[in-house]
């Protein structure tokens, strides 16, 4: 049975959370915060490095509220003809053409002509939506500005038409990747969220979750791997939990059932994606040396932190 976000308690949110595939550890604080926004119908602003779960957290609340998932994919120079709204100026002029003696002006800026994009679709929405906007940074202060209203009020005000309220208010995630410093004023009408790289115990969570054919080992040992290269070395593109992913795959199919020099070095570039970074990862640690500074296993290994 799929509850309304209005029935739902934190246990049970927390629960549909992992159901969906999302893995979070209790003191990060993520499920508490999506739950509060959630029900206290704030958008949540989500920030953290590239690869650290934010747009999945969007994915995550469409599937337990089984809602659909409208995204804005922010881009440099995005305005409102492409995020909120646009006439159909080839509609509206076949109709002058049709009945120019009965038109009126007001008649051609209706509904009927609005071309809606991803801001619109989710307010005129019948059934409450996720609206992801991903990336905000990406924008500039005064797409911000644009937001406000949306943001704040679910509703947005079209000059030629008015204001179009939301019957259905969305959950709004917002995610930034902190390229820029976002304005007091979205910050303020936004309950915040950061997100860190996972730990050691988080990542072989996610790896069981999502390779559960993975053996218990390699799943450690790729996790401690990924410790110790996110924390020891300053790269340009830190590896994701995706490329955690793909690594894991990748050692699965070649049959390997622990990490060793050699294919540490062979499937390098599924975790690094430039030859700045390979060369670098080179240079300062090299495989040998990755292995070596893995924090050595305590018991299963399954309970202990990311290792220093």
């Amino acid at each position: 049975m799929i509850l309304a976000a209005a029935e739902m308690n934190l246990t049970q949110f927390e629960a549909a959370l992992e159901g969906a595939g999302y893995i979070s550890e209790r003191e990060e604080n993520i499920a508490i915060t999506a739950f509060l926004a959630v029900q206290l119908g704030k958008p949540l602003l989500v920030t953290g490095a590239p690869g650290v779960g934010k747009t999945e957290i969007a994915k995550a609340l469409s599937q337990v509220f089984k809602a659909p998932l409208i995204r804005l994919q922010c881009y440099e120079g995005l305005d409102e003809t492409k995020a909120l709204y646009e006439w159909n100026y080839q509609r509206q002029l076949l109709k002058i053409q049709m009945d120019k003696e009965n038109m009126r002006e007001e008649d051609l800026f209706s509904r009927e002509y609005l071309l809606a994009r991803p801001l619109l679709k989710a307010l005129l929405s019948k059934e409450r939506a996720v609206l992801l906007v991903d990336e905000i940074d990406k924008t500039d202060m005064e797409f911000e500005a644009f937001l406000f209203e949306l943001l704040g009020e679910f509703q947005i005000t079209i000059p030629e038409m008015g204001t179009i309220t939301a019957d259905q208010p969305p959950i709004v995630i917002l995610t930034s990747n902190m390229e820029r410093e976002l304005s007091d004023g979205l910050k303020r009408r936004c309950i915040f969220l950061h997100i860190n790289p996972p730990t050691i115990t988080k990542e072989i969570r996610i790896l069981s979750a999502k390779v559960p054919e993975l053996p218990a080992k390699l799943a450690l040992q790729v996790a401690r791997a990924l410790a110790v290269l996110r924390e020891n070395i300053l790269l340009n593109k830190m590896p994701s939990i995706s490329e955690t992913l793909d690594w894991a795959k990748a050692l699965l199919v070649m049959g390997k059932n622990e990490l060793d020099p050699a294919w540490v070095k062979a499937t390098l570039t599924l975790l690094l994606k430039s030859k700045e970074d390979v060369d670098t990862f080179e240079r300062e640690m090299g495989a040998e040396r990755l292995l070596s500074k893995m924090p050595p296993a305590r018991g299963e290994g399954h309970q202990h932190d990311r290792g220093k």
